[in-house]
């Protein structure tokens, strides 16, 4: 991805985030990688900014709305990857799920949040990948 900005800048606003403890830092050998700090205090309004501004907010709700017995909504793919590439693919966890209802419901989504929504529904999720945006176990 091209941000049109010098590697040194990028290198010194990484470096403030880290320092501010936003943001784990993690060396090995020649390469230094990022990762957002979960613990921080502002991590989970944060969290829930980017959700809302994403549009993952309007999701969880329309899902967890009229589905079934949802257990858990999982982003995979590019959004788990942190690329907005303008599709979304949402793995939808649970037993008795209402498929008809959120396949309706797909385009409105689509066009409240401005991306394309691909969901996949599942009895049981076991990949790695990917990040868990609802879980009921620890919604209650």
């Amino acid at each position: 991805m091209e941000f049109n900005e010098s590697t040194n800048s990028v290198r010194k606003e990484l470096n403030q985030l880290s320092s501010a403890g936003y943001l784990g830092k993690e060396k090995e050998r020649n390469k230094v990688t990022y990762k957002a700090n979960i613990n921080h205090p502002l991590f989970g309004p944060l969290q829930n900014m980017v959700r809302k501004y994403v549009g993952l907010d309007t999701i969880v709700t329309t899902v967890l709305a009229r589905m079934g017995h949802v257990s858990r909504v999982i982003i995979i793919g590019d959004y788990a990857e942190g690329l907005d590439s303008g599709l979304i693919d949402v793995v939808v966890e649970g037993r008795e799920l209402n498929t008809v209802y959120i396949n309706q419901m797909a385009g409105k989504i689509e066009s409240e949040i401005n991306r394309k929504v691909n969901f996949t529904f599942t009895d049981s999720y076991q990949h790695e990948n990917g990040f868990v945006i609802y879980d009921e176990l620890t919604e209650k």
